[in-house]
Parts: C-alpha cells; sequence; structure tokens
C-alpha cells in the first residue's frame, strides 16, 4: 500500500523508486548512448547530442501546502526547483513546459498568481516558457492545486554525482532547511506565532553558472536538499559506494529561527528541505579558492560541512556519520519530515 513516506524524499522513497519504478524498465532503455539516466538516479537526464554538447532533462510534480507562504508560492517553487534541477546536471536552462491541474472552485485569483510567478521566476535566468496544460478536476478529487513542471538545458560539462572520490569536501551554499521550517509552521498554524521563518526558494543560476564556468568537471556532484534534505542528499551520493560521508554539525549554517523552531518540533534540519541552496562535493585542492569564489558571488554563509572518505569498516560503507555538539558520532540516515507536501 502506498504511504506518505514514498513521495517524502527518504529512504522509503528512494527504496520504492528503484523497486517499481526504475526497475521495470529494460537495462537498454535506462540510459542513452554517451548519456546518463535511470541507472544514475540524479536530479535529471543527460543525452549527449554530439559535438561536445549534451542535452539535459528534468521533470517534477509540486503540491506544496499551503500553496501560498512566506518567500513564495507554488509557481516560484516548481520553476526554481525545475531550473535547480538542470543547474545540478551542469545544464544552462534553455525552456521550460508546466501542467497545472486544479480542483474545481480553486480560486481564479490564485491561479493568475502562481502563473505570474512561474513566468516571473523562468525570467530570471533567461530562459524561455514553450508551452504547458491545465486541466481542472472535480472538488474533493484532487487536494487544492498541483503544478508539473518540466525543462531542458544545454551542457558542455555534465555534472553526475558519482564522480563523487574520497578526499572530496562537501560544501553547502547557505543556511539550510528553511523551506520545511516554514512549510511546517504553515500547516501547523504557527506562522503567527513565530517571527523569521521564511522560505529560501529561488533559481540558483547566479551561483551555479559562474561555478561551472570555472571550476568545470572539477565540480564532483552537485544537488539541491530539497525532499528528504542534507541528509537524503548525501546519502544518496554514497549509497552502494565504497565511501563514507563525514560531516560536523557545527559547520552547517542554519538560521536562528529554523533552528529554534525545528528544535521545538523535536526534527532534525538535517532532513528539512531547502529550494534554494547548493550542496556541493569539490576537490581538497581546489575548495579554499572554490569556497572564496562562492562567497564573492553573494553567497556569504557559504561552508564546508564534511569530507568525503574511504569507508574504514564494512559496516560504514556507503554510509553517512555526523560529528556532534558534544564530540561523539552518530549514523545521518533520511528521515522525511512530518509535515507532507513540502513540495
Amino acid at each position: 500500500m502506498i504511504k506518505l513516506e514514498h513521495g517524502a524524499g527518504g529512504l522509503e522513497m528512494i527504496d520504492f523508486i528503484a523497486k517499481y519504478i526504475a526497475s521495470k524498465v529494460p537495462p537498454h532503455m535506462r540510459n542513452t548512448p554517451g548519456g546518463y539516466g535511470l541507472d544514475f538516479m540524479d536530479d535529471g537526464a543527460v543525452i549527449d547530442i554530439g559535438g561536445g554538447v549534451y542535452l539535459v532533462l528534468t521533470i517534477d510534480s509540486y503540491t506544496v501546502k499551503p500553496p501560498r507562504f512566506p518567500g513564495g508560492d507554488i509557481g516560484k517553487l516548481a520553476a526554481s526547483g525545475t531550473i535547480n534541477d538542470l543547474l545540478m546536471m551542469g545544464g544552462r536552462p534553455l525552456a521550460l513546459v508546466d501542467a497545472v491541474v486544479v480542483e474545481e472552485g480553486t480560486s481564479e485569483t490564485l491561479v493568475e498568481e502562481v502563473i505570474e510567478s512561474f513566468v516571473s521566476t523562468v525570467a530570471q535566468v533567461g530562459a524561455h516558457i514553450v508551452g504547458g496544460d491545465f486541466k481542472v478536476m472535480p472538488k474533493g478529487s484532487i487536494d487544492g492545486i498541483v503544478v508539473t513542471s518540466s525543462g531542458i538545458g544545454i551542457a558542455r560539462t555534465p555534472l553526475v554525482d558519482r564522480r563523487i572520490r574520497a578526499g572530496d569536501v562537501v560544501v553547502v551554499s547557505g543556511p539550510i532547511a528553511d523551506h520545511g521550517a516554514v512549510i511546517a509552521a504553515a500547516q501547523l498554524g504557527l506562522l503567527d506565532k513565530v517571527s523569521g521563518l521564511i522560505s529560501d526558494v529561488k533559481p540558483l543560476h547566479d551561483l551555479m553558472l559562474p561555478l561551472i564556468d570555472r571550476f568545470g568537471e572539477l565540480i564532483h556532484a552537485a544537488k539541491d536538499p530539497t525532499r528528504g534534505g542534507l541528509a537524503s542528499v548525501l546519502y544518496e551520493w554514497v549509497r552502494g559506494t565504497q565511501l563514507t560521508i563525514v560531516i560536523d554539525r557545527d559547520s552547517i549554517p542554519i538560521r536562528e529561527a529554523t533552528r529554534k523552531f525545528l528544535e521545538l518540533l523535536g526534527v532534525d534540519p538535517l532532513n528539512s528541505a531547502s529550494e534554494g541552496v547548493a550542496v556541493l562535493a569539490l576537490p581538497r585542492d581546489i575548495y579554499p579558492e572554490a569556497l572564496e569564489f562562492i562567497k564573492s558571488l553573494g553567497y556569504s554563509d557559504a561552508a564546508v560541512v564534511g569530507e568525503v572518505i574511504d569507508s574504514p569498516t564494512d559496516f560504514l560503507r556507503g554510509r553517512v556519520i555526523a560529528k556532534t555538539e558534544i564530540g561523539g558520532y552518530t549514523l545521518v540516515e533520511p528521515s522525511p519530515l512530518l509535515t507532507p507536501r513540502i513540495c
């Protein structure tokens, strides 16, 4: 039986996709020649179209509740999420299409605001909106509004997370967990009682395009920590490898309002979604230059939060461990936020 956890970005979702979706596609259909597809389980797919040029494809559905929240709405979220997935694969966003499905009785004003927000976000990155679809479902057969967005981009240096290796350092571009915290507060009816919470949702073109131009293949992995948060990203990077990621919790940037609110809920910030943060794996010898460059682009809170090592024991293969605030070590595993429909 399908549960909410199967779509929440944690271990359950990863295992479900592998077992019931990816496994149904014959091996010869999972990747195009010279490209990267289902076998890589990344933010999108990469197709080699010749001449050193690659087409990057991505698609996602967005079902956030409420559809408006401090810092954005479902339109901005869908556009940013699609754009960021292209960027994390090394793609320069070229064009998007969207499909909007709403429940009968939905406010026309809300739909108009969502579309305007989607369009203005895409315009920020200089991409195009080349098509879409709109449908209405009978009242009660869908909860509010769902936006599906697909994008294509062009890459000359595809970024594939499987290039991660021992000796890499893990860098985050800014404070984590903001989006998950604000959606949790909204769903619990606490926004008027908690100050300082705001979603970080935004497109990351101003960060990723300069990084790709300057460092190219030296970026061994890149991902935005949406559903499942930072914990899910790191777990996906090393799952099934001979590697271990070690992070230092004290080094991870988190806004104080976000930290306090999540502590109140008993939610680990590592499992809370971000929608405007990049997580990068960079070679140790170039990370000081890269970190300085990231900060020069306006991401002043960027920080090194961990490192990739060869697993010291069989038990730690493909695992993520965290140095705690008191100096001990604990395992880190994806555990979805206990408030569904965050993105």
